[in-house]
């Protein structure tokens, strides 16, 4: 934490060293009343300077991001590409304060054939996508999280409404301000498939999505004839669609052996790629190059990617793709260990800053658990009838909590004459339970 005392004041900065150690620490809901409970300071009574930290201290959580992208880097990444991952999850909250709220689809609850809304804030959330070598595993370790208001807000307080997209190109290039010597490789699902999102990225940050199938595909255009009058072309003759280079007979497929294959181990696919111009009328001209993926056992779906940066090889791009997976395994993790979506503040910035803290607790845990397991500290939590051989999010901040509880002084008050012995093995066990309550 001495990496993050430049963004607050002194005092601040106790308070909010403090608070980050009950997060850790409390299990259930994650208010700062909770967390004061859990270090035994259920009796201070000057409690709300501890509301005040995130509801109306100075201090800038974008330097904050800025920072825990730092330590993630020199920790797990000192060189080669940073690959990070793009999407948007749903903090399901209710509330006539809670101003910044919307109605949303509840993809965690919705199905082809059902649909569900929930009332609550959109989050857009960049994620560096690393190969955990003790974990066995890419894991997703969030450093930037913003709120995305809903259209209805921006309507009521009489501002331009800002789409996914808007945020998405300002979090990538903020993000390429802060790397602009490393090479940045940016996964999204379809919803970035925007002609112009790519457009305004590719030319600072590789881009990799899902491509429609239908989508409308070109070759470059041709050079411009000297003397001839009129604009220049922004595409050449119209190429078969992605639907139909997938049926037909003369496409080229090649057999490839994919490694840790969405965390499954070994996976044979069947690849086809090339290169194109993706145009529609209107919009910005994106060069791509697209990768068809088939199953050849037939139980996977044919699905199209598409790549910004056109020298990047195909098996590579499905590669990358393939690390977006561990998105989706972050976010849940999150919930279930760090307590995202039990926070209780309705004041702006406290709801604009608790939320990206709690995420980014997730790589500040995963930060201390390398440490952990350095020490041989990382333990993993085995039993006669599991058997687990690689440590996971629960062993890792259980192994946190361990370390923490362990440095709590269980010696008597004065007041009290009497030692009350605890029995070694039990206080072990109460120090486990504790370290993997939920």
């Amino acid at each position: 934490m001495i990496a993050y005392s430049s963004l607050f004041s002194k005092p601040v900065f106790v308070h909010a060293r403090l608070l980050l150690a009950g997060a850790i620490l409390a299990p259930g809901k994650r208010t700062v009343t909770s967390a004061l409970r859990v270090l035994g300071l259920s009796e201070e009574t000057k409690f709300h300077k501890y509301h005040r930290v995130l509801s109306l201290a100075r201090w800038c959580a974008l330097e904050g991001a800025h920072v825990l992208l730092g330590q993630l880097l020199a920790a797990f990444l000192a060189a080669g590409p940073v690959v990070v991952g793009i999407d948007e999850t749903i903090e399901r909250r209710w509330g006539s304060k809670i101003n910044k709220r919307g109605i949303y689809r509840d993809s965690a609850r919705s199905s082809r054939a059902h649909f569900v809304k929930c009332s609550g804030l959109r989050w857009i959330s960049l994620m560096l996508l690393l190969p955990m070598s003790w974990a066995g595993r890419v894991w997703a370790l969030p450093f930037l999280t913003v709120l995305a208001p809903s259209e209805r807000y921006a309507q009521e307080a009489r501002k331009r409404h800002k789409k996914i997209t808007d945020w998405a190109r300002q979090m990538l290039l903020q993000l390429k301000r802060w790397l602009p010597e490393r090479q940045v490789i940016a996964v999204g699902d379809s919803s970035y498939a925007v002609m112009e999102l790519l457009a305004a990225v590719r030319s600072h940050v590789t881009f990799i999505t899902r491509l429609r199938l239908d989508a409308a595909l070109y070759e470059p255009a041709p050079a411009r004839v000297p003397g001839k009058p009129g604009r220049s072309r922004k595409k050449g003759e119209r190429l078969p669609s992605l639907q139909e280079v997938l049926k037909c007979a003369a496409t080229k497929w090649q057999k490839v052996k994919l490694t840790n294959w969405y965390g499954h181990g070994e996976k044979e696919m069947e690849i086809a790629t090339g290169t194109a111009v993706w145009y529609h009328s209107g919009k910005p001209v994106v060069p791509l190059r697209w990768v068809l993926l088939g199953d050849p056992e037939g139980k996977l779906t044919p699905v199209a990617l598409l790549s910004t940066d056109l020298e990047l090889p195909a098996e590579t791009i499905v590669l990358y793709f393939a690390r977006r997976w561990s998105v989706e395994v972050t976010l849940e993790e999150t919930r279930a260990h760090i307590g995202v979506e039990t926070q209780r503040q309705w004041s702006d910035k406290a709801i604009e800053r608790t939320t990206p803290v709690l995420l980014g607790l997730f790589s500040i845990v995963t930060l201390l658990a390398e440490r952990l397991q350095k020490q041989g500290m990382l333990l993993v939590d085995t039993a006669a009838w599991h058997k687990k051989e690689k440590p996971t999010f629960s062993d890792a901040i259980a192994a946190v909590r361990r370390l923490l509880w362990q440095k709590i002084d269980f010696s008597t008050s004065d007041k009290q004459t009497e030692m009350v012995k605890i029995p070694k093995p039990l206080l072990q066990h109460f120090q486990h339970m504790l370290a993997n309550a939920a």
